[in-house]
């Protein structure tokens, strides 16, 4: 879907937004801002059913619960996988007295992020989720524009915005113009793939095996210019060992943990490159002066950023705040803060005089 005119009227009657994404869950009520941000988890009792958790109360038993109490993500790379799950979990998270301000409106009209190249079917999967909520119109908006409105560039301008939704499943890049995307890229190496080679690297180089909750700690600990060649050179891990399963601490090489990280991301530097390639020369040069904005949890990744830079040679920017952007540009929409491109007849025709 594109920032058209019309579609931006259909936009200014939605009453909610909600971006449904693999990490997070974020819920946009018209005039009331940013009422959930919340982990996309929930904890359910497997003899019974019944809910037990969700949001950050769910994330923080993941590891940790009994053999009957599981914890679900009803959400998998951008699309919803679990329709009645993804339902119960946004009722749970939005609370009774949001629901009830909803439900009064006469015909409850939702928007809801899709990623760029969403098939039928999980688009399909995202209407249904919003319908059950008591939505009885759903506006699909691609998480692009979404973002891009959000970090404030100039979507409906015709010239080049280069944006890179960093997700925790994938990574989209896009290339905007006029309201609408020109090129783009899905690639499927999002944060996740980021823990996962740091996760890896400590198992087999330091036979240690990190707890689910330990990785975003020890990106934070060598965020700032931690995982860039000023940082410290070692960083102390506390992990289980691999064989007695004790607890044990080791000291890691930073460089090593560096290295790990690079393998995942050049894929998004591949992707990245098949944008540009892809892209007419006119937009390119645009993009050389303004360069790229990263948008979503992950560009917030210590050093991703400068080893953007230093591949593309392009100027990269991380927007203010990353993670909400993609909401925040729905709500411009809502709101109707985004104004459409108006050509004005009196110039067009001005040339015929």
């Amino acid at each position: 879907m594109t920032a058209s005119t019309a579609s931006l009227e259909a936009l200014r009657r939605c009453h909610f937004a909600v971006d449904l994404g693999a990490a997070r869950t974020r819920v946009y009520v018209k005039g009331a801002g940013l009422v959930v941000d919340q982990p996309s988890a929930a904890a359910v009792n497997t003899r019974t059913g019944a809910l037990i958790a969700v949001g950050e109360f769910a994330e923080k038993m993941t590891g940790r619960t009994p053999g009957y109490i599981r914890v679900v993500r009803p959400v998998s790379g951008g699309t919803v996988v679990d329709i009645e799950m993804a339902q119960r979990m946004l009722r749970h998270l939005l609370g009774d007295r949001i629901r009830r301000t909803l439900r009064r409106k006469p015909r409850l009209r939702a928007a809801v992020c899709t990623p760029h190249d969403a098939d039928p079917l999980s688009q399909r999967a995202a209407i249904e989720t919003l319908v059950g909520l008591g939505a009885r119109r759903v506006e699909l908006v691609d998480t692009l524009i979404a973002a891009a409105v959000g970090c404030g560039l100039p979507v409906e301008q015709p010239e080049a915005t280069m944006i890179m939704v960093c997700g925790a499943h994938a990574t989209q890049v896009a290339v905007l113009s006029l309201g609408s995307i020109v090129t783009a890229e899905r690639i499927p190496v999002g944060g996740e793939a980021v823990d996962h080679a740091i996760v890896q690297l400590l198992r087999h180089q330091h036979e240690l095996v990190l707890p689910s909750q330990s990785v975003r700690p020890l990106q934070l600990a060598l965020s700032g210019n931690g995982l860039t060649p000023q940082g410290p050179a070692s960083t102390e891990i506390h992990g289980r060992d691999v064989a007695t399963g004790l607890a044990r601490s080791v000291r890691v090489d930073t460089a090593t943990v560096r290295n790990a990280i690079q393998t995942p991301l050049t894929a998004v530097l591949d992707g990245i490159g098949k944008v540009l390639r892809d892209c007419p020369p006119d937009l390119v040069a645009d993009l050389a002066d303004r360069g790229i904005m990263m948008v979503g949890g992950s560009a917030l990744l210590p050093g991703f950023d400068q080893m953007l830079r230093q591949a593309t040679g392009m100027p990269v920017h991380i927007a203010e705040r990353p993670d909400v952007c993609a909401v925040q540009g729905l709500g411009s929409m809502l709101e109707g803060r985004v104004e459409p491109l108006v050509l004005h007849p009196t110039t067009a025709g001005s040339d015929a005089d």
